[in-house]
């Protein structure tokens, strides 16, 4: 089993006991960490692709140390000029042992979902505090009778993937070829 997971920054294809070097993280020497971006899963002959990160999936690794990289040597020349400069660069890594990889229920962290619960309480603030304009009733009437209206733009809110599926349900052929606005009008006749 393998997966292909994205840590800080960059993606790595781990296994279970594998050592993963890491542009440095915050985190302490023996502490244990999860990623939730796990972007692939291979589990035998089972491949997971994630859009873009698979749901309930982690990664659980724990931190051995912290050390420097090999140093890398810049040298800059210009010819016939005189310029040369010579500069040497080491990144900080971390050195991760990969311990499990988890396909389905794992819980991200507590900050992650508090975040997240304070996004929309900020939204729904703002949205409370612009009046809103009540529609002449002519508008009203017109939102009414058009039905097919309302389902051109709930369908324009659907991704091309979603709206193929549908003209596949529907028995529509040819969808292959067809960009977005053509699959909605296929689907609205």
């Amino acid at each position: 089993m393998y997966a292909i997971v994205e840590i800080a920054g960059q993606q790595f294809k781990v296994a279970k006991d594998q050592k993963v070097y890491v542009h440095r993280l915050k985190e302490d020497e023996g502490k244990k960490i999860s990623f939730h971006n796990v972007l692939l899963l291979e589990d035998g002959k089972n491949i997971t692709i994630g859009a873009p990160a698979i749901d309930g999936a982690a990664v659980e690794a724990k931190v051995v140390k912290h050390l420097k990289g090999d140093k890398v040597i810049v040298f800059k020349k210009k010819r016939r000029k005189g310029f040369r400069k010579k500069n040497g660069h080491r990144q900080y890594l971390t050195e991760l042992v990969i311990e499990g990889i988890t396909a389905k229920g794992a819980k991200k962290t507590a900050a992650k979902s508090e975040a997240k619960k304070e996004a929309p309480v900020k939204a729904a603030s703002v949205k409370k505090a612009a009046p809103k304009a009540k529609a002449p009733k002519a508008k009203v009437e017109k939102a009414k009778t058009a039905p097919a209206a309302k389902e051109a733009l709930d369908l324009s809110k659907k991704t091309v993937s979603e709206l193929k599926e549908m003209a596949k349900a529907k028995g529509i052929t040819g969808i292959s070829s067809m960009k977005k606005a053509d699959l909605i009008k296929a689907l609205n006749k």
